[in-house]
């Protein structure tokens, strides 16, 4: 008898599973229901309504332009390094963060004006292949019909995690892909199957998103220690299969450490942003998102629709499956949604860290589960209906416990009546299909209950033959299959369509690539000038990550990975930043463009997408100006640990002078006044400086708080007020003169930058005039007047001293410098961890700081300087992923040995599955 004659033999079903017919349905729903809900909700690319909100547009989108610069080798930097974020960045952890998926590539196929349809095709590919791995995984689990995997694989994908967390959060995706994978590997460790490709595919899952693929691991772990329970294998062989499980895991995650260590040590020097502290949600909540059509921020999206939900609820009721089975599954579902809500595991399903923003980020682990669990309900037959009824009667309690959550709208309940129509009418319909023509088994052809009392139907038809169907149950058979089609598709469809529309109302949006990039862009490409100075696009910003999206060089940068050092050395020197510190703005400053080496500077107008509408004729311009290079020569002595970012005063002002080597600045004394004319209240709470309220209503047109200094006549007036919101105007400037825009917010999560409103007239009176649109607070030193004169003269200065030549390629930094400097070369970048620099032929040794920058020591024998980068845990995960390569080397080898002892022959292996124990029914 040949393999595929026994397989009949052992699992009746397994031909009728047809998991490539299965994978394939469940793409093409995914895929329908996906882009029918952007359809109707008229989202990009469907309509004229973005879908660039909150991260999406602010961060994956420029990070997959940025990764089509590099794959079309027009990016500045490389694999290492990321110079045009942040001053220059550290690439490799961010690439690991965002970027290491394979269907990211994909994005090189497309124009680079078309980036956002690049993300968009890229996510929806994710999501298709997600349910088709979860369409393959079900019959491997147990065999069944392929329709049925099909819908179900549609199911997980369109999961209410991935509509209303994941759509937006690309990245996260490949979890989703991964779990289903993962599981896989758990059912080939069962029988010894696929060794090498089961490490190959835990590796790859870790490499394409090392965050969701742990909670992914995790997942698949629970799946297979059930598993293990339901086939009732003897103790040795059961710790066998999970050492197996284990090795493969271990083996797999060591491949991927070159990367996963480098993305931990990148988090370990990011700036800290906002500690936050779980709060599990109320049980309405948690209940009312197995519904469609229900949206929050907050809390888990559970929904798998209604179908799925239902046979999962009727399989502790489902008599024709084993005891073990009937109990297994709903425990499993129980104790995984307690641990969504208890602290301690809530933690550890997060790698022991609260995550800033959603908190549920292991919920498509659940969703899995529900649907596993609906598959082995529907596996043994159509639930019954005594098993449909008090699925039925749950489904009721369930929406009558969550009537009263927030999270229901009242969309959620025609669509809820019509989602369990259609499936309670599929399932009776199939039922009825079942009962007439037998497609169910029994004990006597299925391998799962051979040996128990579960099975209840039976047959004249020969064992693992299932005799012809008629016409009547081939129709009851395919209007089931449609009313259940139907039912998922529209279901998930109205939830993913209502996620789009209230996301874009609660979360903040972005323009998708248009007029405005384009026109960014081809600024900055005739200006650039790189490595001979930065061109920075520009402090009107139309994302968090403009440099990566229209290109540049500037401080702008925005990633879970931003570095401590750059976020607290730009904050001393007057810069704003968004997501708690981690979302940096651009510095439009003379004295910062100096010292960074900003040579040209876009100017835009502010975005219309953001509500500022630009004045008429206001268009996009380049300002440039002489800066010292990339590289300079402080007289100082060598720096010392003591210069780092710690070292700077409250003074932005001062602080700026300090990297500059110059005093330039004047920062006079001043005086503010309420609207009403009286002294300000001192803050009373944790922003420092002088309380300024919004206007109260009915306070004459015009009148606002002001701040009033004297200064030379002629300087260069800037106003520094992180924790003020609204606009600030140089009284009697021109019409053309700047507009300071401020914003800010309390708790902290947001901080201005620092502005130039326009020149000190000639009576040096200067008067800044407010218009706060929130209480902020005005700080001491407010007001700076920079010395134009006195700039210029220190950056001719530092020209006069600075490198000759300087060449940067990725990582490295190669400096010409004029013969016999001494004192202190200074690299116009900050000196994140992972830097090294040699002066001349030296020893390359850890570079010092100045104030945040790099620094080397010069003792008048070097005329060159080279630093190089390489980023922490880039050698331990190098070790730990050759090691892993090594073992899985040796442990092919000895299986080849094995294998030529026995004879030349491969070694046997196991034609069946385990079968799953079986126990009476319940």
């Amino acid at each position: 008898m040949d393999r595929s004659t026994l397989s009949r033999a052992v699992f009746p079903g397994a031909p009728e599973s047809r998991p490539g017919r299965a994978a394939a349905l469940a793409a093409l729903l995914t895929v329908t229901a996906f882009c029918a809900a952007d359809a109707v909700a008229r989202s990009y690319p469907f309509g004229p309504r973005t879908r660039s909100v909150n991260d999406l547009g602010n961060q994956y989108v420029p990070f997959h332009a940025h990764l089509w610069d590099l794959l079309h080798g027009r990016a500045d930097g490389g694999l290492l390094v990321n110079w045009q974020s942040g001053y220059g960045s550290s690439f490799l952890p961010d690439l690991g963060t965002y970027l290491s998926s394979p269907f990211a590539l994909l994005v090189a196929v497309f124009p680079r004006d078309e980036i956002d349809l690049a993300v968009y095709v890229v996510t929806v590919l994710k999501t298709a292949c997600a349910g088709a791995a979860m369409a393959w995984l079900l019959p491997r689990l147990r065999p069944g019909r392929w329709w049925a995997a099909g819908l179900l694989g549609a199911a997980y994908a369109l999961c209410g995690w991935t509509l209303a967390d994941a759509a937006y959060n690309p990245m996260w995706l490949d979890g989703l892909v991964a779990l289903p994978l993962l599981c896989l590997v758990g059912e080939w460790t069962l029988t010894g199957r696929h060794r090498l490709a089961g490490v190959l595919v835990v590796a790859l899952a870790w490499i394409a998103n090392f965050y969701t693929a742990y909670m992914a691991t995790l997942g698949a772990g629970l799946v297979l220690l059930l598993r293990l329970w339901l086939l009732g294998l003897e103790r040795r062989r059961a710790l066998a299969v999970a050492g197996r499980a284990a090795a493969t895991v271990a083996l797999g995650v060591g491949l991927s450490a070159p990367l996963v260590t480098v993305i931990y040590y990148g988090t370990k020097h990011a700036y800290p942003g906002r500690v936050t502290h779980f709060a599990p949600v109320g049980t309405e909540d948690l209940l009312a998102r197995l519904l469609p059509t229900t949206y929050s921020f907050s809390s888990p999206a559970l929904f798998v629709g209604t179908t799925a939900l239902l046979l999962a609820l009727a399989l502790p009721f489902h008599r024709a499956a084993p005891g073990r089975v009937r109990a297994g599954w709903p425990v499993l579902v129980a104790l995984v949604t307690l641990s969504l809500q208890w602290t301690p595991t809530h933690l550890a399903w997060h790698a022991f860290a609260t995550p800033n923003g959603s908190p549920y980020r292991q919920t498509f682990v659940l969703c899995a589960l529900l649907v596993i669990t609906a598959w082995y309900a529907l596996s043994y037959g159509a639930p019954g209906p005594r098993a449909l009824g008090a699925a039925g009667a749950l489904l009721a309690v369930i929406a009558a416990a969550a009537s009263g959550s927030g999270v229901v709208r009242s969309v959620a309940w025609p669509v809820l009546a019509l989602g369990a129509t259609g499936a309670l009418g599929g399932l009776a319909l199939l039922a009825r299909a079942e009962r007439g023509g037998r497609s169910g088994r029994t004990a006597a052809d299925d391998p799962a209950e051979a040996d128990g009392d579960a099975g209840t139907g039976t047959s004249d038809a020969p064992p693992g033959r299932a005799p012809r169907p008629g016409r009547h149950r081939s129709l009851l058979v395919g209007f089931a299959v449609l009313l259940l089609t139907g039912a998922q598709l529209g279901e998930a469809t109205a939830t993913s369509a209502v996620a789009t529309r209230l996301r874009l109302a609660h979360l903040d949006d972005y323009a998708p690539w248009g007029s405005r990039q384009r026109t960014q862009a081809d600024a900055i490409a005739r200006a650039d000038g790189w490595p001979r100075y930065r061109t920075d696009p520009g402090r009107e910003q139309t994302v968090g990550n403009d440099p990566l999206l229209v290109g540049g060089e500037g401080a702008q940068y925005y990633s879970s990975l931003t570095a401590d050092v750059l976020s607290r050395m730009l904050t001393a020197l007057g810069d704003g930043w968004t997501s708690r510190g981690r979302s940096l703005q651009s510095l439009d400053n003379d004295v910062t463009d100096a010292v960074f080496s900003v040579g040209a500077r876009v100017h835009s107008p502010p975005d219309p997408h953001q509500n500022w509408y630009p004045p008429d004729g206001e268009r996009v311009t380049v300002s440039r100006e002489e800066v010292p290079p990339l590289v300079t020569v402080r007289p100082a002595a060598a720096p010392t640990a003591h210069t780092g970012v710690s070292a700077f005063g409250p003074s932005p002002y001062r602080n700026q002078e300090l990297l500059l080597g110059a005093r330039v600045y004047t920062v006079p004394r001043l005086t503010v006044r309420t609207a009403a004319g009286g002294r300000p209240d001192p803050s009373d709470d944790d922003r420092p400086g002088l309380r300024i309220g919004a206007p109260a209503r009915g306070t004459a047109a015009g009148r606002g708080p002001t701040i009033t200094a004297r200064c030379a006549a002629g300087d260069e007036v800037y106003l520094w007020a992180p924790h003020f919101s609204g606009t600030a105007r140089l009284a009697g400037a021109a019409a053309a003169a700047p507009v300071g825009r401020f914003r800010s917010d309390h708790p902290v999560t947001k901080i201005a930058a620092m502005q130039r409103l326009g020149t000190v007239p000639a009576s040096g009176q200067v008067r800044v005039d407010l218009s706060p649109n929130r209480t902020g607070t005005v700080p001491d030193g407010a007001v700076g007047c920079l010395d134009p004169a006195r700039l210029r003269t220190a950056v001719r200065r530092l020209t006069s001293t600075g490198a000759t030549e300087v060449r940067v390629s990725d990582g490295t930094v190669r400096a010409q410098l004029p013969p016999g400097s001494t004192g202190t070369a200074v690299l116009a970048a900050p000196r994140i961890a992972g830097w090294r620099c040699a002066a001349g032929d030296g020893p390359a040794e850890p570079a010092r700081q100045f104030y945040g920058l790099i620094a080397v020591p010069l003792d008048g024998s070097a005329t060159s300087v080279t630093c190089t980068f390489r980023p922490p845990g880039l050698r331990l995960g190098a070790a730990v992923g050759g090691a892993s390569l090594l073992i899985l080397a040796l442990l092919g080898a000895l299986a080849a040995v094995r294998a030529r002892r026995a004879g030349g022959r491969p070694l046997p292996r196991p034609t069946t599955r385990p079968r799953e124990r079986t126990t009476s029914a319940l």
